[in-house]
């Protein structure tokens, strides 16, 4: 499953906002164990305009669900000290895979890892491009040390670009993902945290 959090064109408190329940997320999935892997970030000045993450394991649905939708965060801006606005929000969207890709699908390249690292990452082929042959859409993946979780990785984050792919091409009533950038349901809050603490209020 893949859990999407967005900033949805906000402000960039709600970048703030992402970034702190993003990590909030990742701290709570620990308890679940649920293990998730950031697929894809998107940085503003402050924080993070998006995540995409990937969610594997036996509670993944309750996890899922206990989060996706609204969330608000009740703080007086961290960058503007008089701004009056107190209330920032993101959205959590899930996506849940429409089709499965074979590994036939797609070819796989494992190479070297650059950047720093040490010598793992220079003398191992534990990084992995892979391609889809149907659609050309190619990635490239070496956030883990072994070439097999890579391998893992790049696979789920051609789905995301093949799901993209789809979308960009079918009427506008399935632009879901693209959609969700723009609108989030304010008022209705699945989860309220509070504070630059970003301690959670129960409702």
């Amino acid at each position: 499953m893949l859990l999407q959090f967005s900033s949805a064109q906000g402000p960039e408190e709600c970048c703030i906002a992402v970034e702190k329940a993003l990590a909030y997320f990742l701290n709570e999935a620990k308890q679940y164990d649920v293990i998730v892997d950031i697929l894809e970030s998107l940085p503003s000045q402050q924080g993070l305009k998006s995540a995409l993450v990937s969610l594997e394991g036996s509670d993944t649905e309750t996890l899922a669900n206990m989060w996706s939708g609204t969330i608000q965060w009740q703080c007086q801006s961290p960058i503007r000290p008089k701004h009056k606005r107190k209330n920032w929000f993101l959205s959590v969207i899930r996506f849940s895979p429409l089709q499965a890709i074979e590994d036939s699908e797609i070819v796989f390249e494992f190479i070297k890892s650059q950047g720093p690292g040490g010598q793992h990452v220079n003398k191992t082929c534990s990084a992995v491009r892979a391609k889809h042959i149907a659609t050309n859409i190619s990635v490239k993946v070496q956030s883990e040390r072994s070439q097999h979780a890579n391998k893992k990785l790049a696979k789920q984050l051609i789905f995301w670009r093949l799901h993209e792919y789809q979308t960009q091409q079918v009427s506008a009533l399935d632009k879901q993902r693209h959609v969700s950038h723009y609108q989030i349901e304010r008022g209705n809050a699945k989860k309220i945290f509070s504070g630059k603490e970003f301690k959670p209020i129960l409702t």
